[in-house]
């Protein structure tokens, strides 16, 4: 319904509806967001053309070839839906705090390397002390995670720095190595300087690894030569196995090495630096703030931290 003031159109949007919306735009599908909110798919259609009505504009389009997809202005609200719903969550979790039952929904997005070694202890120390807590898991490219984060599909993420558009702290710091295989002619080095790699086939990640990388050869005086680029550190893994080239690699995608790849230590040193992230830390609703005190409480704890394979003399 729309009232008139002094000119001005007031809309009165309910909760189903908006969360109808955003199920609809996140699912891509009037019937998968009618089973989720539990409605008839012609109550779904009249809720979203009411809901049209209300706002004066078109928010969905029908299209033979490319399925439902939202209008301009349908993508700009929907971030702002978001923001909404976050706030109904808010209001929920501070209520069940007050009276001693933390609940609430945490949706993490995490790139794979953080998603398969820190997430899975973080999960189960919060299920295990809030079990009321529901968490959802993301998984995607650092740029991904990033894009999430700023269309409020997430509420925190895992991400490596730079991070200037958004509010994080530092969660975890892991060494990086040169990557071999173990008939490679530096096999016999203890620690390679970043020098000696300067002629070498060179493999990096994408999706956090670059930065790191290029600064440890530009502080190392060296040229790095990249030959090939890959998102999957197994692909990664499996093509210095191959003797494809030679990789710089961080701990926690070293802890499962394949026969015939070995790791050596780096000279200067090099570290990849993970940040826990979200749009702003002040607005943070309690079940996130218990999710940000569980990682940063666990990746604190040196026990907790990971270590590739132990690193073998070279013999001559």
């Amino acid at each position: 319904m729309n009232y008139i003031y002094k000119g001005h159109t007031k809309t009165d949007m309910n909760n189903n509806q908006i969360r109808l919306f955003v199920s609809i735009a996140e699912s891509g599908s009037f019937t998968k967001a009618g089973l989720e909110m539990n409605m008839t798919q012609p109550a779904v259609s009249r809720a979203i053309s009411s809901l049209e009505a209300e706002l004066s504009v078109k928010l969905l389009l029908r299209d033979r070839r490319s399925g439902l997809m939202l209008t301009d202005i349908g993508k700009r609200i929907l971030v702002i839906f978001r923001e909404i719903l976050s706030g109904y969550d808010k209001v929920e979790q501070e209520i069940s705090a007050e009276k001693g039952l933390e609940k609430g929904l945490i949706r993490i997005g995490a790139f794979p390397v953080a998603s398969a070694h820190l997430v899975p202890k973080i999960i189960r120390a919060i299920a295990a002390s809030y079990p009321e807590i529901e968490i959802r898991l993301y998984e995607g490219t650092v740029a991904e995670v990033k894009e999430w984060l700023e269309a409020r599909i997430i509420d925190v993420g895992l991400i490596i720095p730079p991070d200037g558009e958004f509010d994080s702290v530092p969660l975890f710091r892991e060494k990086l190595y040169a990557v071999l295989q173990d008939y490679h002619p530096l096999r016999h080095r203890n620690v390679i300087c970043v020098k000696d790699l300067e002629d070498e086939p060179m493999l990096i990640c994408r999706a956090g690894y670059e930065p790191p990388v290029v600064d440890l050869f530009r502080r190392g005086g060296s040229n790095l030569k990249v030959k090939y680029e890959v998102s999957s550190y197994l692909t990664a893994l499996n093509m210095v196995k191959e003797g494809l080239a030679v990789g710089v690699m961080s701990q926690l995608s070293l802890l499962s090495l394949p026969p015939g790849v070995i790791i050596r230590e780096l000279a200067p040193d090099a570290y990849r630096d993970i940040h826990i992230a979200v749009n702003s830390l002040a607005e943070v609703s309690i079940a996130v703030r218990l999710f940000m005190d569980t990682a940063l409480r666990l990746t604190s704890d040196p026990g907790t931290a990971a270590e590739p394979p132990e690193i073998q003399a070279g013999q001559d």
